[in-house]
């Protein structure tokens, strides 16, 4: 693209998946290697790979990153087909970076085919877990996804926690986009997109699970999250939920869904103008108030009811501050202010 940006290869649409062979090949990649878990793997049927990696679990444990390192270079694969949720995509990414870091050459390019509304298909970000209670991760260019195949009909029997826990990691992308300091001007006008299309999908799609318009609406919106993603970062509510998930286990989805709305208040007087603008785009005046109603839908509410205990919450607003997000957060936020948001959600 004239303006240095990446070539992204997209098809959407019910049914979409059958053009896997197509966009394999319009991406250069003539052995692709599925990457999912074995629910995943075994729920699709036969797709043109030369192989699978199921061995895919929440928070990314390191040794799957390098089961599926290992088996790509055993296979020879020039692609990975990431099959699933945010854990497959970052499964994909940190693979990659892995054999980067062997000197392997050429790499894999790699496919998103998200099952969910995660949101990670456009980055170049990656979490990992490297051992109980630590999240860890990275950043690679040459991870970022190349191509991605949006198919509702793959997000037709997600369970309502998963759907409305991983809209919620899609919406938090969107709210931070507008005030992430490095934030380019599209990710706002991304945003905008993807705000709108989840709050005005997630309703219809919690009443009627089974409808093809709700689920391709919410995977509009997801999508153009990603994209705000990619052209922003993260801040305090992501760094509140990557905290959380990699001490308790907690999915991150279901820990935004908490933790955004309070981040959210938290910020307000420093960046007015960006929950302004997120909340013209959820067609409200209290941006905060209705995240909290959308996350209700899913039952989200408070920390307790994730089973994070209460004794220990300033230990865990200790590393959360210690996280590149709440680094990059618009208002500084000290241990004991995060110990105090956390009190407020538990």
């Amino acid at each position: 693209m004239s303006d240095g940006r990446p070539l992204r290869i997209m098809r959407f649409g019910a049914g979409s998946l059958s053009e896997l062979a197509e966009v394999c090949a319009e991406a250069g990649i003539e052995r692709p290697l599925l990457v999912a878990t074995r629910r995943g793997a075994s729920s699709i049927g036969p797709l043109p790979v030369i192989g699978v990696y199921d061995g895919v679990q929440p928070h990314v444990p390191v040794e799957t990153v390098r089961e599926a390192a290992a088996q790509a270079v055993e296979l020879d694969a020039d692609g990975l087909v990431g099959l699933g949720g945010g854990s497959a995509m970052d499964t994909c990414k940190a693979a990659v970076a892995e054999l980067a870091q062997t000197g392997r050459e050429p790499l894999p390019r790699i496919v998103a085919v998200p099952t969910t509304y995660a949101g990670a298909e456009w980055t170049p970000y990656y979490g990992m877990r490297l051992g109980p209670g630590r999240k860890g991760g990275g950043s690679d260019p040459r991870s970022t996804p190349i191509a991605a195949i949006y198919d509702p009909v793959l997000t037709l029997g997600l369970p309502l926690e998963v759907t409305v826990g991983t809209s919620m990691n899609a919406m938090a992308h969107c709210a931070e986009a507008y005030y992430h300091p490095s934030a380019a001007p599209r990710a706002a006008r991304h945003a905008d997109t993807g705000a709108t299309a989840i709050g005005h999908a997630l309703p219809i799609v919690v009443e009627r699970p089974d409808g093809i318009y709700g689920r391709s609406r919410l995977l509009e919106g997801a999508h153009r999250a990603a994209l705000a993603l990619a052209e922003s970062g993260v801040c305090l509510a992501h760094a509140m939920a990557q905290g959380i998930g990699g001490r308790y286990g907690v999915p991150q989805g279901s820990a935004n869904a908490v933790c955004l709305p309070v981040a959210l208040r938290f910020n307000a007087g420093a960046v007015p103008e960006a929950v302004e603008r997120l909340a013209t785009a959820l067609q409200t005046d209290d941006a905060p108030g209705r995240i909290e109603a959308l996350a209700a839908l899913g039952g989200f509410g408070r920390l307790r009811d994730l089973g994070v205990p209460e004794p220990g919450l300033e230990e865990l607003a200790a590393l959360i501050t210690a996280r590149p997000g709440a680094k990059a957060n618009p208002r500084p936020a000290s241990v004991e202010d995060v110990a105090r948001l956390l009190e407020a959600v538990w």
